[in-house]
């Protein structure tokens, strides 16, 4: 079993009390059974290049120091306001303040045992004694003793009788473990290492939500430029359709080139409907995040607005400093430390626990006796409790805690390698999303252009109308994965922050 003494043992001479003394004194400051936490090592993965961290896109990440209101990144006026009004509504953020709350009180308990515990008492109490029992003793004492002293007392204790009494007490209890063994010092450390479990898990929530929303914002705006799509190529198809209507009326296209134009105008119209009810539902998403009920942001969420745009330099920090921002990462570390507290508790079990225990008080028959000094009562002196048969419960215990220590090791490293996981798929999806996004950029642009020039020689009677249709549908589709992409990237950015732990939220 290891200890936090060094390894040095306290020889204790019973034949002087001095050594005794100080035994003790050396015991209480400061020995603890069991292992000592140590912080895990979560270095950068070998295999794991600077080079990596960049993009080949236009929008690059560099390692300078991200503000900790990584949202500014995006100039959003409307997302600033919402994410900033965020921590005091998420109806989840307070569930996770009053349950880190709860953990500081359960860590105030744990403490409590540290010191003495003292208590003020005051009791009064009226009682009949049995006078039948005192009869019965002075009966025996008087056969005992025999001749005319025995008879006396036989006689007088046939009429023995024990008054009414009355019986007052007032005094101070105090009992202190000495924590000899260091189990009251790793059950507060343990404590301790759960609240800040707490506190990490509710800063990690906090950064959660802040994500959704604003990943739920980037999805909104996304919607409502995907309905200005819409609305615009509805537009173009209106015009397409008159333009056919005219030439059918001419007598230089088919009723067949009209019917064409006025589906495509109507696969259009029934698409709105859609994406309108998508952006009710998004606002609503948003509002209870925000704890709000439905609708109530519809007013100020409702303005078509573009998507934010991802500026060129995206900071994100160091990469190697990733353990110090991920709310994850430190609540993993934070119960493997408890774990780790839990078993050097487990080990003091073994060890026989001693307390003091003291009193000093009033005793008295008659109220007005409490005030003399020669009423006080007063008593002091250790307990000491020594396990000998638990039928191998301690023995259980401790494999159960050593268990629990190992399993929480595990789960560190998987949490360390999981956070590496989060940030190559976020920066692969970021780079890998603006390649596209430039690809559909370029693409938009040109079946633009093929559209333009195919309604033009339509026209002017050069080519059949199922070119401008197919023209027309090829803008339409390219036009809404453009719109569907930007959002992507826009995304990929809040996913790439909360991969890296949000900013350096470390003081919420």
């Amino acid at each position: 079993m290891g200890s936090d003494c060094g390894g040095e043992r306290v020889t204790v001479c019973a034949a002087k009390s001095k050594w005794v003394l100080t035994g003790v004194l050396v015991a209480v400051s400061g020995c603890a059974v069991g292992p000592n936490f140590k912080q895990p090592d979560t270095r950068m993965p070998s295999n794991w290049k600077a080079e990596s961290f960049k993009t080949v896109a236009e929008s690059q990440t560099v390692p300078d120091a991200p503000d900790v209101e990584w949202w500014n990144v995006f100039h959003d006026p409307e997302l600033v306001s919402l994410e900033k009004r965020l921590a005091s509504r998420n109806l989840d953020v307070q569930k996770a303040a009053a349950q880190l709350a709860g953990s500081r009180a359960q860590l105030r308990m744990a403490g409590a045992e540290r010191f003495p515990a003292l208590s003020a008492t005051g009791s009064y109490a009226r009682y009949q004694a049995s006078s039948r029992m005192l009869q019965r003793i002075v009966h025996n004492i008087g056969r005992s003793t025999g001749g005319p002293i025995g008879d006396q007392l036989e006689a007088a204790g046939s009429d023995a009788t024990i008054p009414l009494l009355d019986r007052w007490r007032d005094g101070v209890d105090a009992t202190w473990e000495l924590d000899l063994w260091g189990r009251v010092r790793r059950q507060y450390e343990a404590a301790q290492a759960y609240m800040d479990q707490s506190r990490e898990e509710e800063r990690g929530l906090l950064i959660a939500r802040e994500g959704d929303l604003a990943r739920d914002y980037m999805t909104l705006r996304g919607s409502q430029e995907d309905l200005r799509v819409l609305k615009a190529n509805r537009e173009d198809a209106a015009r397409m359709l008159e333009l056919t209507s005219a030439r059918y009326r001419s007598g230089l296209v088919s009723e067949t080139d009209v019917e064409e134009a006025r589906s495509q105008l109507e696969s259009i119209d029934a698409q709105i409907p859609q994406l309108e009810k998508q952006i009710t539902l998004q606002i609503n998403a948003i509002s209870l995040l925000m704890g709000e009920p439905p609708g109530s942001l519809t007013a100020e969420l409702t303005t078509l607005m573009r998507i934010p745009p991802v500026p060129p330099r995206v900071p994100v920090g160091v990469p190697s400093e990733l353990a110090e921002r991920r709310p994850d990462i430190r609540a993993a570390s934070a119960s493997l430390h408890a774990a780790t507290a839990e078993v050097g508790q487990a080990i003091a079990d073994f060890y026989p626990r001693v307390t003091i225990d003291a009193s000093f008080g009033m005793q008295s028959f008659s109220f007005r006796d409490l005030g003399f000094w020669n009423a006080r009562a007063w008593n002091v002196g250790p307990t000491i409790s020594i396990p000998i048969f638990q039928g191998g419960r301690l023995t259980g215990q401790l494999e159960l805690k050593k268990s629990s220590q190992k399993a929480a090791a595990i789960e560190y490293r998987k949490t360390v390698l999981s956070a590496w996981k989060d940030v190559d798929d976020a920066l692969t999806s970021f780079g890998a999303d603006q390649t596209r996004r430039d690809a559909l950029v370029q693409q938009v642009e040109t079946n633009r252009r093929a559209y333009v020039l195919a309604s033009e020689r339509y026209r002017h009677g050069m080519t059949a109308f199922l070119s401008v249709l197919d023209a027309e549908r090829r803008v339409l589709q390219s036009e809404l994965d453009l719109a569907d992409m930007t959002t992507g990237v826009s995304s990929d950015v809040v996913r790439l922050y909360g991969a890296l732990g949000g900013g350096w939220e470390a003081s919420l």
